[in-house]
């Protein structure tokens, strides 16, 4: 049975991709705001995306970060790595760039996203303690393949890790 995730991305730049991995039957995800939905939440301020984003996060193991070429810094995947590592959620990253977009198109790999989040009190970034994925294929469908087929082992993986660094401090807000 499919765990459940919380599915982190740039949503402008990255939502096909997202669909992509939320269609493939291999995780439960949360749901992914449809263009006018995210429009509307977004217009509605901070306060309304944060409560959006709690709950899609309420009953998820795992929180997976799909990294896009701009997805390090946005504000609200930031948000989403603290929340889901101050929940306790395990955490991964995907390299999504070679994966097709909605006009057919791949991109340029974007930087680790977890690379400048410090743990206070745990040397070194939030990158030293999550694993990020870059699957070593060219072609979209190879991809696609190669995600689908690793994503059950590292979810598993991530929700292990993150059970066994329970000790380790939350992190700061930014």
């Amino acid at each position: 049975m499919p765990r459940r995730t919380y599915l982190s991305y740039h949503h402008r730049l990255d939502v096909f991709r997202a669909c992509q991995i939320r269609d493939s039957g291999v995780i439960e995800p949360n749901d992914l705001a449809s263009e006018h939905v995210w429009a509307a939440i977004t217009r509605a301020g901070d306060t309304a995306i944060r409560r959006w984003i709690d709950d899609q996060m309420n009953e998820a193991g795992c929180a997976i970060v799909l990294i896009g070429p701009i997805t390090a810094g946005r504000k609200w995947v930031d948000y989403e790595i603290r929340k889901a590592w101050n929940d306790g959620l395990g955490l991964l990253g995907i390299h999504v760039h070679n994966l097709k977009n909605h006009y057919g198109s791949q991109t340029s790999k974007g930087g680790n996203p977890f690379a400048e989040v410090a743990i206070e009190g745990v040397p070194g970034a939030l990158a030293a303690h999550v694993r990020c994925y870059d699957p070593p294929y060219l072609t979209s469908n190879e991809v696609y393949d190669y995600i689908c087929a690793g994503l059950p082992l590292w979810i598993e993986r991530a929700i292990a890790s993150r059970q066994s660094a329970q000790r380790w401090p939350a992190i700061r807000s930014a």
